[in-house]
């Protein structure tokens, strides 16, 4: 089975080459982000008496291809952060980190200001003392400044579903992305 795998990979990276040859290397970017995560319901049906916190800081790295000027394909990797609850002197907390493939639809709407809108897949892993991880969907949506030709700010909102598991833990993300396009 692995070679297999194996000689698949190698025949598609071979037929590829021409391709990836003609690709316009201008259109590639690089970002990072910071960011405040929200873990949802994940205080819910804790004691009366017990205190929970369910926001973090985000830290968020991706590349990306702008296919055209209202397409581009992302792919990267957020740390969610952590949730963290206690009761009655016993505590606990879980974090959550996301790898993700995201397609973005992009609509310039002045100058160097445009909205966009994004949906992926991704893949979660939850740590609570025991590793758990899985596959979900995300969506979000955001605004773009492009303050230069090479340099753009992003603001935006990310829903991610299923984090991890049969959970279905949800985590959103309102942060801020720099980007850094290779001109």
């Amino acid at each position: 089975m692995k070679a297999t795998i194996t000689v698949l990979g190698i025949a598609a990276a071979t037929l590829a080459l021409p391709a990836a040859a003609q690709m316009n290397m201008s259109a590639f970017y690089v970002g990072a982000g910071v960011g405040q995560s929200k873990f949802k319901d994940a205080c819910g049906g804790l004691p009366a008496g017990a205190s929970c916190d369910d926001k973090d800081t985000a830290l968020r790295l991706f590349g990306g291809y702008q296919v055209n000027r209202n397409f581009a394909a992302e792919v990267g990797y957020h740390d969610l952060g952590e949730v963290k609850a206690s009761a009655f002197g016993a505590t606990a907390s879980a974090k959550a980190n996301v790898w993700e493939l995201n397609g973005l639809g992009l609509f310039p709407v002045a100058n160097q200001f445009g909205v966009y809108g994004k949906l992926g897949l991704h893949h979660g892993e939850l740590k609570d003392g025991s590793s758990e991880s899985g596959n979900g969907w995300s969506w979000g949506a955001g605004l773009q400044w492009d303050i230069m030709p090479q340099l753009a700010l992003r603001g935006e909102f990310q829903r991610y579903l299923k984090v991890a598991g049969e959970s279905d833990a949800k985590v959103d993300v309102l942060g801020l992305n720099a980007i850094w396009r290779f001109r």
